[in-house]
C-alpha cells in the first residue's frame, strides 16, 4: 500500500498520523502536486493529495474519506470516541471545522502569490474570517479537556493538531498561540506523540509555473 503525500499538506498528514497510530504499514511517496511530474492524476481525477493506493492498484482520495476507509478496514485501535454516536458526530464536526480552516489557509496562500495589484483585499479578509472563526470554534470545543472529544485520543485531535501546525507553516502571523492557550497546550501534547513527531510539515518548492 502506498500513500502519495506532500510535505506541508495537513490533509496528507492526517492520514499519515492515522496509519501510524494504527501501525498500518505503507510506502510514503512524496510529491509536489502542482508540478507536471506528479502521478496524482493517475489515481485521483481531481488531481489532489493525499491518495491512498492499495496493492491491487485501486485508490481512495480526499482525506476525510480516506480516514473513513482506514477506520472501516482497520477498526482497532479505534480513532473514534467510545462515548456513543453523539460523540462520534461531534468528532466529525471537528474534522469539518479543521478542514475548513485548512481550505481557507490554502486559498490565502495562493492569493498572496498573485501579483500585488491583482490580489483582492475582500477575498483575503473573507478567508481570514474563516480561519479566525474556525479557531474560535475549536478552542470552544477543546475547553479544558485533555482531548478534543471524549476520553481518548482520536480523529478530532488529529484534525485539530494538524491544522494548528499547518498555520505555523503557511500563516504564521495568525496569533492563535496568543489567543487560545488551551489549543497551545493541546498542540504541545499532540506534537509529542511519535506519530506527530514523525510527520512535522515543511514547505515544498514548486518548480513548475502555476497559472
Amino acid at each position: 500500500m502506498k500513500l502519495i503525500s506532500a510535505t506541508p499538506s495537513p490533509y496528507a498528514r492526517k492520514v499519515r498520523i492515522a496509519l501510524a497510530e494504527k501501525a498500518i504499514p505503507f510506502e510514503l511517496v512524496t510529491e509536489v502536486p502542482w508540478n507536471s511530474t506528479t502521478q496524482t492524476p493517475q489515481y485521483n481525477p481531481l488531481e489532489k493529495l493525499p491518495v491512498l493506493i492499495f496493492d491491487d492498484g485501486s485508490s481512495v482520495y480526499e482525506s476525510r474519506f480516506i480516514l473513513e476507509v482506514i477506520e472501516a478496514k482497520w477498526p482497532s485501535p479505534s480513532l473514534l470516541p467510545a462515548e456513543g454516536i453523539d460523540a462520534v458526530l461531534a468528532a466529525r464536526q471537528v474534522e469539518v471545522i479543521a478542514d475548513g480552516i485548512c481550505d481557507a489557509v490554502v486559498l490565502l496562500f495562493w492569493e498572496r502569490h498573485r501579483a500585488a495589484d491583482q490580489q483582492s483585499a475582500e477575498w483575503i479578509a473573507r478567508q481570514r474570517r474563516k480561519v479566525d472563526g474556525g479557531l474560535k470554534a475549536l478552542a470552544g470545543i477543546a475547553g479544558t479537556g485533555e482531548w478534543m472529544v471524549g476520553s481518548r485520543f482520536g480523529l478530532a485531535d488529529i484534525a485539530t493538531g494538524t491544522v494548528l501546525r499547518y498555520l505555523d507553516v503557511r500563516f504564521p502571523e495568525q496569533p492563535w498561540r496568543q489567543l487560545y492557550p488551551n489549543l497551545v497546550a493541546l498542540s504541545a501534547r499532540l506534537e509529542a506523540r511519535p506519530s506527530f513527531a514523525a510527520t512535522v510539515p515543511v514547505p515544498q518548492t514548486i518548480s513548475d509555473k502555476v497559472v
